[in-house]
């Protein structure tokens, strides 16, 4: 069995880390805080110049629901493009309608703005009210995975739907746990879920200097001894 591990990269230091650590991809996003947006034209241009593995980018205008005005999808639009031409290796997206079902037209206009390069249905899919229903959507939109913790608040809480759509997917897409995974439930959601790729930040805090001031706040960042850590379980689990 071969399992890639996915880091949620939320800066430079970050994506680094990640690539140092053994990760075989980045979902590269800031504001990870509030689950994550479009990172900027220029971090997206400079991860892409300095990391030799694979470069995914978060397509999300804001925080906030998965349902989009004009505008809001207009930016999305301009998001695929810039990571196309930057030579990323794929985008993370989704967009529901207002009945809480994948909105098919616009999935479709972004994914035919963005070939080549792979698309990754995220984590919209956890707010859909019929998962079944919304994996053959997603399958059929043609993306390549599907970032989800089964509708839980975890991947650990959610693994026994994880499983189901794993089962379902009858390895037409990929199913990608994501949301707590660490090294105390990685190799177990493995074994419970039958997945192969796996989501996680990897982060620790970074400490605040010792002389503040009023914009000094604490913030996270991919650690690569965690990513390594990860790596090294997944690949002592093979087979």
């Amino acid at each position: 069995m071969s399992y890639t591990l996915e880091i949620c990269a939320n800066s430079l230091q970050s994506a680094q880390a990640a690539q140092a650590g053994g990760a075989g991809r980045i979902e590269l996003c800031q504001n990870l805080e509030q689950g994550g947006i479009t990172p900027s034209y220029g971090l997206i241009r400079r991860v892409r110049a300095l990391l030799s593995i694979q470069v995914f980018v978060l397509i999300r205008p804001r925080p906030g629901n998965f349902v989009y005005d004009n505008e809001e999808f207009a930016l999305m639009q301009t998001d695929v493009l810039s990571c196309r031409e930057l030579g990323c290796d794929g985008v993370v997206l989704g967009i529901l309608d207002e009945d809480g079902r994948v909105d098919m037209a616009r999935c479709q206009e972004l994914i035919a703005l963005a070939h080549p390069m792979a698309v990754t249905f995220h984590r919209a899919f956890d707010v859909c009210q019929n998962q079944a229903a919304a994996l053959e959507e997603i399958i059929a939109l043609g993306c390549q995975r599907v970032l989800t913790s089964g509708g839980a608040v975890s991947a650990e809480a959610g693994q026994q739907q994880l499983a189901a759509l794993v089962a379902q997917a009858a390895g037409r897409i990929s199913i990608m746990p994501g949301a707590g995974i660490n090294a105390s439930n990685l190799l177990s959601l493995a074994a419970a879920t039958g997945a192969t790729e796996f989501h996680t930040s990897a982060k620790k805090l970074i400490p605040l200097p010792s002389q503040l001031n009023e914009f000094d706040v604490a913030h996270w960042q991919t650690d690569a001894g965690l990513v390594r850590e990860l790596v090294g379980l997944l690949t002592e689990g093979k087979g």
